[in-house]
C-alpha cells in the first residue's frame, strides 16, 4: 500500500482482509450500485511501456526478431525478482504467489486425471511455456550484462513459467498502441492491489482504463454489503476455462458445462457404417466443437449433431437441413436422446474413475501437487453433478427402453 501511495494511489474504500482460504478485499461501508471501487493511476500499472522505459528497454528495442508483449513482461518480472529489494517493483513482485495451480505447473499424473476435452488444451499451455523458454535462449543470454548471476541460473524454465502464469492469471485487459519494438497485440497490464479482487460468476462490474483520469477503474454494478468480500467478474467463463486461465474453479458457476470430444462421439457410434462421412460433414460445417451438456440437458449443438448422426446415408440430402434446425422423425429423435444418454453415462464413469485416482494421488503427492489435485478434483466433482442432472433430464424424455445398438442409423428405415 505504501508503494502504491508513493505512485499516486489514494483509494481507501477497500481494505485487504483475510477470508476462509484467501486474502481479498472488504469495505467497512456499504458499496452502492455504480460506486467506484478502485481507481488505479496509470503510473501504478505494470505494462510494456514500463518495461521499455526500464533498464531492459535498450535490450528489447534492439533485439530482432521483435519480442511479443507477453515475453517482454515475463522477462521484466524474472529480472525484477532476481534484483530483489533493489527492484523498484519489489513490493509488488514480493507478494506475487511463488507457485500457481495452472496447467503449466501440472505434473503428468495431474494431467492424466483431467477431463479429456481440457487435457489437450492443458498440455498445449504447458508446451507453449516450454517453447517460449527454449526458443528465446539467445535473447536471455544477451541480458547477461545486467545480471549478477549466470543467465542460465536466472532465466530458468521454472522462472519463466512463474512469470508467464503471473501475467496470465493476474493481468487486466488494457489495449496499448502498437510500437516499433514489440510484435503482436499488446493488451496486458499488471495491476497491483486490484489483482487481489476475486472472481464470482454472479457479480457484475464495469472495468476499463479511463482515458480522462488516466486510471484503471472498476465500478460495482450491484453493490456489496459492508464487511463482505468484494468480488469482480473475470468474464462469463465455465470452470474449465477458469482452471486453464486462472488456476481455480468457481463454486456454483452457472456457466459450467461438460464438453463432448469428437473421439467420444466416434467411440459411442462406431457401429455406424457411414460414421466417417458424417463426421467429415460435421467437421466441414464447423459443427464438432463446443458440443456440451449442462445440468438442464444436452446443448442445442450437441442434439443437432446427434440428429444428423442418426440419419442413414440414404438421406444425405437432408443432412444440411438438419444442421439448420430441421427436425427428424420420432424414431430418430429417440435414437438421438439415447445417444446423448449413452455419452453422459460414459463420461460419468470416466469421472468416477478419475476421482478414485485423485483420491489415491492425494495420499502420495507433496503440497504443491495436492493443491493442483484439489483444483482438478473440484472440476471433476462439478462434472459429476452436471452429468447426473443431465441424465435425469434425459431419462424423462425417453419413451423407449435403452437400446441404441438395435436402432443404428445405417439401417435405412427413416422416413
Amino acid at each position: 500500500m505504501r508503494f502504491l501511495h508513493q505512485r499516486g494511489f489514494t483509494s481507501t474504500l477497500l481494505q485487504p482482509a483475510l477470508f476462509t482460504g484467501t486474502t481479498a478485499y472488504s469495505s467497512s461501508h456499504v458499496i452502492c450500485p455504480d460506486q467506484l471501487l478502485i481507481s488505479l493511476p496509470e503510473f501504478c500499472l505494470l505494462t510494456t511501456s514500463t518495461v521499455l522505459d526500464s533498464y531492459l528497454g535498450q535490450y528489447i528495442k534492439s533485439w530482432k526478431p521483435r519480442l511479443s508483449p507477453l515475453l517482454a513482461l515475463c522477462t521484466f518480472l524474472v529480472s525484477e525478482r532476481h534484483r530483489g529489494e533493489a527492484s523498484d517493483w519489489f513490493p509488488y513482485v514480493d507478494v506475487l504467489p511463488t507457485t500457481y495451480t495452472c496447467p503449466a505447473y501440472f505434473t503428468d499424473d495431474v494431467m492424466a486425471v483431467l477431463p479429456t476435452c481440457v487435457r489437450g488444451r492443458a498440455l498445449e499451455q504447458r508446451e507453449a511455456v516450454r517453447e517460449m523458454h527454449s526458443s528465446n535462449q539467445d535473447f536471455f543470454r544477451s541480458l547477461q550484462p545486467i545480471l549478477n548471476q549466470p543467465v542460465e541460473d536466472v532465466f530458468t524454465y521454472e522462472a519463466l513459467r512463474w512469470a508467464w502464469c503471473s501475467v496470465n492469471t493476474r493481468s487486466v485487459f488494457m489495449s496499448h498502441p502498437s510500437n516499433n519494438f514489440l510484435s503482436g497485440q499488446d493488451v496486458y497490464a499488471l495491476a497491483p492491489f486490484l489483482d487481489l479482487l476475486n472472481h464470482r460468476p454472479d457479480v457484475q462490474v464495469k472495468a476499463s482504463f479511463n482515458d480522462v483520469t488516466r486510471c484503471y477503474e472498476i465500478r460495482s454494478v450491484s453493490g456489496t454489503l459492508r464487511y463482505q468480500q468484494a468480488f469482480i467478474n473475470y468474464g462469463s467463463h465455465d470452470n474449465q476455462r477458469l482452471m486453464l486461465e486462472y488456476g481455480f474453479v468457481a463454486p456454483c458457476n452457472p456457466h459450467s458445462v461438460v464438453y463432448i470430444s469428437t473421439d467420444l462421439l466416434i467411440d459411442v457410434l462406431r457401429g455406424d457404417r457411414s460414421l466417417d462421412q458424417k463426421i467429415k460433414f460435421l467437421r466441414e460445417n464447423d459443427f464438432l466443437h463446443n458440443l456440451t451438456v449442462s445440468s438442464e440437458g444436452p446443448s442445442w449443438r450437441l442434439m443437432t449433431a446427434l440428429r444428423l448422426l442418426s440419419l442413414p446415408q440414404t438421406l444425405y440430402q437432408h443432412w444440411r437441413a438438419v444442421l439448420l434446425g430441421q427436425g427428424v422423425c420420432e424414431e430418430r429423435e429417440e435414437w438421438s436422446i439415447q445417444a446423448a444418454k449413452t455419452i453422459c453415462q460414459r463420461l460419468r464413469q470416466d469421472t468416477h474413475t478419475a476421482l478414485d485416482k485423485i483420491s489415491l494421488l492425494l495420499q502420495q503427492g507433496d503440497q504443491s501437487v495436492q493443491e493442483q489435485l484439489d483444483v482438478v478434483r473440484s472440476l471433476r466433482q462439478e462434472e459429476r453433478c452436471i452429468l447426473g442432472s443431465c441424465l435425469e433430464a434425459l431419462v424423462g424424455t425417453l419413451k423407449q427402453p435403452d437400446d441404441l445398438s438395435s436402432r443404428q442409423p445405417d439401417v435405412d428405415t427413416v422416413s
